[in-house]
């Protein structure tokens, strides 16, 4: 049987660009899921991420890059990378199903000399603690019959400056043997690797980074609220503390955070915290801030209907944009979904525009899609800028919405558009 370079765990935003560079630097790749609707998809050429064309996968495909449901592949790979998803459960503690199952698929069919790697973001210790001896039950040890390191993925979907090839790697290793094979591997293929003297703080590098913004993110958010109420222009103050070339770091508010990260990772950071008998008093502090902004944007939209005497109940309020960030299909996590729950909880007449996004609903709900932007607009009572997508055209929402709520501080404020 041929052997295999690369077995790439987890066919989604993470896995896919880790295979696509992969296989550009000649490394004979396979993708394993147990999902059947994406591996037919890829097998057909048929691209659902945001940062891979159909194009980027025909040339995998004809490179001889493959994805399959048989897990028989891993005891042909030189080299396992876990890319599977690790979101919270509904009482926000980390779910780890996702990576158990993964890796007990590789003890089944682990062999010695083989490098594993865990990318799925979690909490430290994740790797030692809970990976290795699902590893281990194979009767292969960590250090010593195969290689077993954690590298945090750094995906930042739609961004068109930095991605997997151009992006420093950390990587962390069980022992340095393992950290140097880890190293080695990600070489072939990334500019800069990041090598670090552990598992536990490669995943606390991941952590660490995206609590940096959560919590600044929620600064911001904050300042948003108590600026409007001092009639100060945040968005102003933000642009000139931002002319500092040292110190500061722009961080902007909006409707709410959103995505597989900053909702999600700071959360892994306190429950590892409070294992230690207390909070982590920032992040939750975070959480709290950030996870009422959909509420606040709610309360501000009432707030400008208010000022033209008309109710939310019946209102007729577009929403445009529904994903998490601009220009990508991904709804994760959206605060789109909190806003318009409350929205539709008012009895407002809601619909939505987004270029990306074919069919949304909320909670089982159907809401209708707008396919006519400055129709949309133009007979709504209020529009409410969730998503700065570039293909929509703001100075037509600017000129001929009738009232516009923008929580991402891309329109000139006037009689009839407030800034959040």
């Amino acid at each position: 049987m041929t052997e295999i370079d690369l077995t790439v765990i987890g066919l989604g935003y993470v896995g896919m660009p880790l295979a696509k560079e992969a296989v550009g630097a000649g490394l004979r790749v396979v993708g394993l899921d147990v999902d059947p609707a994406k591996v037919d998809a890829l097998n057909a050429g048929q691209s659902y991420i945001d940062d891979l064309t159909d194009a980027d996968l025909e040339h995998m495909l004809a490179s001889g890059f493959s994805a399959t449901l048989d897990e028989s592949v891993l005891a042909r790979s030189n080299t396992i990378v876990i890319c599977v998803p690790t979101p919270l459960d509904d009482d926000h503690r980390p779910d780890l199903s996702a990576v158990e199952g993964a890796t007990k698929t590789v003890a089944r069919n682990l062999r010695k000399g083989t490098l594993v790697v865990l990318e799925s973001t979690t909490w430290p210790g994740t790797t030692d603690e809970l990976a290795r001896p699902l590893l281990e039950s194979s009767g292969l040890i960590a250090g010593e019959d195969f290689h077993l390191a954690f590298s945090p993925e750094r995906i930042d979907p739609g961004n068109p400056k930095f991605g997997l090839r151009n992006t420093p790697k950390v990587v962390g290793g069980f022992t340095p043997t393992c950290r140097d094979r880890a190293t080695a591997f990600y070489g072939q293929f990334i500019e800069q690797v990041v090598p670090v003297s552990g598992t536990r703080e490669a995943e606390m590098a991941k952590l660490l980074e995206n609590t940096y913004r959560h919590v600044n993110i929620a600064l911001v958010n904050e300042m948003a609220i108590f600026c409007d109420e001092l009639g100060i222009d945040l968005w102003e103050a933000i642009e000139a503390a931002g002319t500092k070339p040292f110190g500061f770091h722009k961080f902007l508010p909006g409707p709410g955070v959103g995505g597989h990260c900053i909702p999600v990772d700071p959360s892994y950071l306190s429950y590892t915290v409070r294992k230690l008998g207390y909070p982590f008093r920032f992040v939750e502090l975070a959480q709290e801030i950030n996870e009422r902004m959909p509420s606040y944007v709610v309360a501000r939209v009432q707030r400008l209907l208010n000022r033209h005497k008309k109710p939310v109940n019946g209102a007729r309020v577009v929403m445009l944009g529904v994903t998490y960030k601009p220009d990508i299909a991904d709804d994760r996590e959206t605060p789109a979904l909190p806003v318009a729950r409350a929205l539709l909880e008012l009895g407002a007449d809601l619909s939505f525009a987004d270029p990306y996004v074919k069919e949304w609903s909320v909670d089982g709900t159907p809401v209708p899609r707008e396919d006519d932007l400055a129709e949309a607009v133009i007979n709504a009572d209020v529009t409410l800028l969730l998503q700065q997508h570039a293909a929509f055209d703001l100075d037509m929402v600017e000129s001929k919405a009738r009232l516009v709520l923008d929580t991402r501080g891309v329109l000139a404020e006037g009689e009839r558009v407030e800034r959040l």
